[in-house]
């Protein structure tokens, strides 16, 4: 499972929509902002691995 990278698109209230770095054509991944760590905004890179998201540069 991993590790993906994703980059935050888009913020909308209590979910955000990410799109995966190698995958830009598919359809954006909606997840709970509960699950991702909570200094995120739209254009943050994101690891995801073992179930759990990081903040990457």
């Amino acid at each position: 499972m991993g590790p993906y990278e994703y980059v935050v698109e888009q913020i909308d209230g209590d979910y955000a929509r990410l799109r995966r770095v190698d995958e830009p054509e598919e359809d954006l991944k909606l997840v709970a902002r509960a699950l991702l760590p909570e200094d995120i905004g739209e254009g943050t890179k994101l690891k995801y691995e073992m179930f759990e998201y990081t903040v990457i540069d």
